[in-house]
């Protein structure tokens, strides 16, 4: 066995530039990053200026959004669902402009849609988002696109979380379980606002979910 050989902490530091035996550190000049030029595409990028305009001040507008940030899986067990949404994403979001709590997704299909593999990832996302209620439209790639036309795509959408169930608090003395992620809910205490020292029930899953409901009794 290599008594010299370099260790993985040793090869994986060198990766980002940290020599442990010189002392270097990692710094502007000696990461190899460097910035993209293709953010969004041509066509991404006349879509994105005329989502802009159709959504007006209504909507804030997100470009290439991961599913892994606005979708969870709770519980451990569910592992290979988190896996399948992992390094996918949408290519707009539109968010609301106070609380930016996504309202709608906006796919916009090119040519490499129409290919075996590139079906079956649609067909994912598609599930996916539906399995939310988060609405989800898709848009022909094409050399232009007309703002009035695109409103009217728009206007179609459910733009409301028509899954929601309210929250029914349950017996005194039980821990409610969460009605949106299914999970258990925590006894919590208000620690600012108007309600600083009252107890409520908090999903466990908080922050990704922020399902709350009151104390009975």
């Amino acid at each position: 066995m290599n008594e010299n050989a370099p260790g993985c902490l040793t090869v994986i530091l060198r990766m980002f530039g940290v020599n442990l035996a010189s002392g270097i550190e990692p710094t502007s000049q000696t990461l190899p990053y460097l910035l993209r030029d293709d953010f969004l595409s041509p066509a991404e990028l006349s879509f994105f200026h005329v989502l802009r305009k159709a959504v007006s001040d209504k909507y804030i507008v997100i470009a290439k959004v991961n599913l892994a940030d606005i979708l969870f899986v709770p519980g451990k067990e569910n592992i290979s669902y988190r896996n399948r949404i992992d390094r996918k994403h949408v290519d707009f979001v539109l968010c609301d402009p106070v609380s930016m709590q996504p309202i709608c997704a906006v796919e916009l299909d090119d040519r490499s849609h129409r290919q075996a593999d590139r079906q079956q990832r649609d067909e994912l996302v598609d599930a996916a988002l539906a399995a939310t209620g988060l609405p989800l439209i898709r848009v022909p790639a094409k050399r232009g696109y007309n703002v009035e036309n695109l409103r009217e795509i728009l206007a179609t959408i459910p733009l409301q979380d028509s899954q929601r169930i309210e929250p029914v608090s349950p017996p005194s003395g039980e821990v409610p379980i969460c009605p949106k992620c299914q999970t258990s809910m925590k006894r919590q205490t208000a620690r600012r606002g108007a309600n600083a020292g009252k107890q409520f029930w908090g999903c466990s899953n908080y922050p990704k979910c922020r399902e709350t409901m009151d104390i009975s009794g």
